[in-house]
């Protein structure tokens, strides 16, 4: 299976339009989607201190956006295969740009939470239309390797920007602004978009809208994050853990129930029987976890052991998107010669040994011989990773599955990231917790549950090797490769 001619027909369709200049404009937009996902770290004590938010609750400014985003990238996949992807590409943006300006102009911490999640549906249209379009335009080979290295550099990279541009708006001028400055990107992304990417679907056949498939989804992932939160300010025992564990996991048995039997479900689910597809994205959900966890820890360690101030916070992972992009780079050239296999290994390697390397972090806090060598090792095990992994998710799918299989990897992603963020923090607060009941240093007792979340998602990420490893076959990278190295003799 490949999607080798539809792409080809989708260049031939927009020859007024050049490729790479499409490429630019869903990079943007995904760049200012990721951005948001990070671009709140460093201004979480500001808001903090402004609408009176409670540590436990703190955290629901990032999960009620990855959650509503990640529940709702299968939905907003499949609208883009049936509706259009540029028609749905446009509406997330729009919506994304509205929910940003409300965010900037929330006024408690329900408003904030609820405006956050808004802007995670909006997200949800436009990363898989986004990804799609790519798929769509750019055929198998050296070039959709290529424009997949600026796409993965630009999402990864977009992360660590988004710590340096929340640190340099909260202590310039105020946090309201990191939500505020999505609007102009916004605007101009639209209207560059609306006359410069060309429309293109799928065969939809008269199929419907599984709305009440990603409504369940979405319930049960958020019922489930609820409880473990839950567990951090409770127990594990406790009545409204298990109320709500129980009832998201009712939640997701009810949506494969019903995927099962719908005429046109959210999810086919027959798309998991390709096994590079079922793999890349059970990898992507446990590497992201690790990921998201480093993000969130470090940026409050330096602010609160270290005393760096928000933009100073920012400045210090500004190496982490040097590093994605010289890890992409380093995929792009990679991916021929070793394969598709042995790239995404050699990533979550150095990933791994990144995570790692977080552990040796003190209370002292020395960033040039503690913080520094494990972002830099991350950053460029983590550039090599997403390039190769993202080819793994989307090439040996069929042309009119495009948009599921782009909302399936960013699902992956963004619920990974928010299911490792509520785990890894519960079990550091826990043993942060413990450790001052025991009469230990409230600092020390602080880092120390750090390292426990940083050891933890470096087991995620070797967990996610150990799946390469078990899992994909060489018959499942065949096809990328094979297209891979004809690129590369036809080059010569």
């Amino acid at each position: 299976m490949s999607t080798q001619a539809p792409a080809a027909s989708a260049q031939a369709s927009s020859t007024e339009t050049n490729r790479w200049v499409v490429l630019v404009l869903v990079c943007l937009a995904q760049f200012m989607v990721v951005l948001d996902a990070t671009i709140v770290n460093v201004a979480l004590p500001s808001i903090q201190s402004d609408l009176n938010f409670s540590p436990g609750n703190l955290a629901w400014i990032i999960n009620s956006y990855t959650l509503l985003f990640g529940g709702f990238l299968l939905l907003g996949g499949r609208a883009a295969d049936l509706f259009g992807r540029k028609r749905v590409f446009l509406a997330g943006v729009v919506l994304f740009s509205i929910a940003s300006m409300l965010c900037g102009l929330a006024q408690s911490q329900g408003t904030l939470i609820a405006f956050r999640a808004l802007q995670g549906l909006g997200a949800a249209l436009v990363s898989p239309a986004a990804l799609s379009i790519i798929m769509t335009t750019f055929a198998d080979g050296a070039e959709r390797t290529k424009a997949l290295a600026v796409w993965g550099a630009i999402a990864a990279s977009g992360s660590a920007f988004g710590l340096l541009l929340g640190g340099f708006l909260t202590e310039s001028l105020s946090w309201e602004w990191i939500f505020i400055v999505n609007v102009p990107i916004g605007i101009a992304a639209f209207l560059f978009s609306l006359r410069l990417i060309p429309e293109s679907k799928g065969e939809s056949d008269g199929q419907s809208f599984d709305l009440v498939g990603a409504l369940l989804v979405t319930g049960g992932l958020v019922s489930l994050v609820y409880a473990i939160v839950k567990a951090g300010e409770e127990s594990w025992g406790s009545s409204a853990t298990l109320g709500f564990g129980a009832l998201g996991i009712v939640l997701l048995i009810a949506f494969i129930a019903i995927e099962t039997r719908h005429r046109d479900p959210l999810v086919r689910l027959g798309i998991f029987k390709i096994r590079s597809l079922s793999t890349s994205n059970g990898v992507m959900l446990v590497v992201a976890g690790g990921m998201f966890a480093m993000f969130f820890f470090a940026t409050i360690y330096v602010q609160e052991v270290m005393g760096y101030s928000p933009l100073k916070a920012g400045l210090a992972f500004l190496p982490f998107t040097v590093g994605i992009i010289a890890g992409s780079v380093m995929a792009q050239q990679l991916i021929p010669r070793i394969g598709v296999r042995l790239q995404i290994l050699g990533g979550l390697t150095l990933a791994a040994i990144g995570l790692l390397l977080m552990t040796r972090i003190t209370p002292e806090g020395s960033y040039a011989a503690e913080l520094l060598p494990a972002v830099i090792v991350m950053s460029i095990g983590m550039g090599n990773t997403f390039v190769p992994l993202t080819l793994l998710a989307t090439t040996n799918v069929e042309a009119e599955d495009a948009g599921l299989a782009s909302g399936l990897f960013n699902t992956s992603q963004q619920i990974g990231g928010a299911l490792g963020l509520s785990i890894l923090s519960t079990l550091a607060a826990s043993r942060t917790d413990g450790l001052i009941a025991d009469g230990s240093n409230p600092v020390g007792a602080l880092v120390d549950g750090y390292h426990l979340a940083f050891l933890i998602g470096a087991v995620f990420i070797a967990a996610g090797a150990a799946a390469i490893v078990l899992l994909i076959r060489r018959r499942d990278v065949a096809s990328i490769n094979a297209a891979e190295a004809g690129q590369v003799q036809m080059a010569h």
